[in-house]
Parts: C-alpha cells; sequence; structure tokens
C-alpha cells in the first residue's frame, strides 16, 4: 500500500489560490500516474467541490460538533455538508495549546463526528519539555491525548506531529520517530503518518521509517512544486 499524503494549509491559501492549487495537484497526479488519494486541508474559507480527474479529498482543519447554530465563528455540519466535505482534522496541536482545546472537548468532537462517519485525522503530539523530561513523560503525554477516543474507529487516521518540530525546521530523528511511532501503534492499529517539519529533502527518510505509513504536511506542501517533488518520491517508492 501506497504511503498517505496529507496537506495541511492552515491559514494560508485564498479561495482563488486553492482553486489554482487543486488544478495544478490533479494535473500533477495524473503526469505522476499517481492513483491514491491526496488529502488537502484548505482554511475555511476555501472549501469547495473541485472537479479532478485524479483523487484529490478535501478536508476541513477545523468544525464545530454541531449541525447549525450560535457558535460565533465556527463552522458545522451543514457548512460542510453543502462542500460534501466528509473529512476532518482533529486535535492538532495548534487548536490545543494556541486555542486551547481540551482533551474533554476534543473527544466530544471526535465522538460526534465519528457518528457521522467522518474519515478523522487525528493528531498527537508533545511539547518540548515533554520529549526532554525522556521517555516515559512521552508515553504518558501521549496516552493522555487518547483519553476518550475511539482508536479502533475504521475511518481514524492518526498523526504523530511533536510540537517542537511543526513549522521550525527541526524533524525528529528516524531513530526516535520509529520509537515513537512503536508506542502509539500499541495504542491504535490505524495507520499512522508522521508530520514535523516534512519536505522534499527528508520526505524519503521518513517514509522509510519502520511503523510510518505517510506524512501529513505543513509548510512544504502550500506550494505546488514543492508537493510535486514530494508526491514524486512516494510515486518512486511505491
Amino acid at each position: 500500500m501506497r504511503k498517505i499524503v496529507a496537506a495541511n494549509f492552515k491559514t494560508n491559501h485564498t479561495r482563488a489560490s486553492t482553486a489554482e492549487y487543486v488544478a495544478a495537484l490533479d494535473k500533477a497526479l495524473g503526469a505522476l500516474d499517481y492513483d491514491e488519494t491526496v488529502y488537502l486541508f484548505p482554511p475555511a474559507t476555501a472549501l469547495d467541490r473541485f472537479d479532478t480527474e485524479n483523487p484529490v479529498t478535501i478536508g476541513a482543519q477545523n468544525a464545530y460538533p454541531t449541525v447549525k447554530g450560535s457558535f460565533t465563528g465556527e463552522i458545522g455540519l451543514e457548512q460542510l455538508d453543502e462542500f460534501e466535505i466528509e473529512t476532518l482534522l482533529i486535535g492538532h496541536s495548534e487548536r490545543r495549546h494556541i486555542l486551547g482545546e481540551t482533551q474533554a472537548f476534543i473527544a466530544k468532537k471526535f465522538d460526534w463526528f465519528k457518528e457521522r462517519d467522518f474519515t478523522i485525522f487525528y493528531c498527537v503530539g508533545e511539547p518540548l519539555e515533554v520529549r526532554e523530561a525522556g521517555e516515559e513523560a512521552v508515553r504518558r503525554y501521549l496516552v493522555e491525548q487518547f483519553e476518550g477516543i475511539d482508536t479502533t474507529y475504521d475511518k481514524l487516521i492518526l498523526a504523530y506531529e511533536p510540537v517542537w518540530a511543526i513549522g521550525t525546521g527541526k524533524t525528529a530523528t528516524p531513530e526516535l520517530i520509529e520509537t515513537t511511532h512503536a508506542l502509539i501503534k500499541e495504542l491504535s492499529g490505524a495507520p499512522l503518518l508522521y508530520g514535523g517539519s516534512v519536505k522534499p529533502s527528508n520526505i524519503a527518510e521518513i517514509l522509510a521509517v519502520p511503523g510510518c505509513d505517510g506524512a501529513l504536511i505543513g509548510t512544504a506542501s502550500w506550494e505546488i512544486e514543492s508537493m510535486r517533488e514530494m508526491l514524486e518520491v512516494v510515486r518512486s517508492e511505491k
């Protein structure tokens, strides 16, 4: 099975530039004869239906566990349904640490969208101070991030993103990734991606790590040429 590749735009790209990106991505996938699904998470204002010849799945970076209602600044199922969005990121460290989402709320959100049969990319990862405290501290921290989460859900895709490696240019060593992925795989048999400064120069090394089933890519995915380079690497390793 080919590795799973997903791109998280975060607060980057507009509706127009996302449409241009998707068109260029579709063309690149065709040229590469790349027949596995590529997941793309644009900002909420760029969610749309895109007509592509190759398998590109659009997901939402965030949503509130409601059909609709009085939740200022959020989007719910009604907005996702408009664009046939059935894929969602949950638990990203920026939502946890910057926007204050608690594990209890994350678990509530997970259950709500699980009941509606969404494909859920569930993110876990430790900050630098936990990593520096040692392996047992990392284990405890990651286990806590699975509290209330159905780790057997058949549409679950996990992503390990060490907080200290996101957008910093620092990437965990292959040995650290392998060790941490082995720990997470004790908790769930779901596919497990690595995220944290993945880029064209290191994606082959990362994907070669035992227990790594793909990559959730941030900064390096925002430019289509960089994304194409990474997909070419993945294609060559099939």
